[in-house]
């Protein structure tokens, strides 16, 4: 018998792509993974991301934490969270790229729990995928729907599209952009997309270097409307009128 064999394995196995898990073992294995640094439970599901790449999901992920920032900066009682656990049910733990919550004092359904998790489902998730075919249009679209995430929010970066939803009567429905192209928040009030100027030409995503694409946040009467534009890709604050 090879002698490698006699020693003792680790007493926490990896956490590994596809492992079926509870809630509970899925934390274990997950608190013992140094070397994991996102991980999530969908539908009792290990899924552990690939590297990232620049353009189709760091970059993105950049402006839509910049968006949602800027928001809550402005906006009392609001916090912007960047990759946060969120433990939902006992097959669910996802970590969205990004997150707007209410605080709990001021109404909001979700609470920080005393080991600073988010618990509950907060009140908006945004998350960044490559096309249709992700698991966020899918499993965990449901797995949202079903612990009362009120916006859900898919940018679907090769297919140059966002999706957002709107949980109504137990069911996500789609929210469509005014006339303006402006797709506004409903949980969360006055947190606009500009869903038609998200794109350059021939709906390509857009990036931080080209003069067509902006981010336009409108926020509460009394403070600040930000907007990112022009080819030198400066913010400008402009005050709302």
């Amino acid at each position: 018998m090879p002698a490698e064999l006699l020693h003792p394995l680790p007493k926490t196995p990896p956490l590994e792509n596809g492992d079926r898990l509870s809630r509970s073992e899925f934390e274990r294995r997950y608190d013992a993974s140094a070397n994991v640094k996102k991980a999530e439970l969908i539908e009792g599901i290990v899924h552990v991301p690939s590297s990232v790449r620049a353009r189709s999901h760091a970059q993105p992920h950049g402006v839509v934490s910049a968006w949602l920032g800027i928001y809550s900066a402005h906006t009392p009682h609001t916090s912007a969270l960047d990759n946060a656990t969120v433990p939902l049910d006992l097959d669910n733990e996802p970590q969205p790229d990004a997150l707007l919550r209410i605080d709990a004092a001021a109404g909001g359904q979700s609470r920080l729990s005393a080991d600073d998790y988010v618990e509950g489902a907060p009140e908006l998730a945004v998350e960044v995928a490559a096309s249709s075919a992700t698991y966020d249009l899918h499993a965990k679209l449901n797995v949202y729907r079903r612990n009362g995430m009120s916006e859900y929010v898919v940018w679907r970066v090769l297919d140059g599209a966002v999706d957002w939803f709107i949980l109504e009567d137990g069911e996500y429905r789609p929210l469509a952009p005014d006339s303006t192209g402006v797709v506004e928040a409903r949980a969360s009030p006055a947190c606009a997309w500009p869903w038609a100027r998200s794109w350059p030409a021939k709906s390509r995503p857009c990036s931080p270097n080209c003069s067509a694409g902006w981010i336009r946040q409108h926020t509460r009467r009394s403070s600040p409307s930000w907007r990112r534009c022009g080819a030198e890709s400066a913010w400008s604050n402009e005050l709302a009128a």
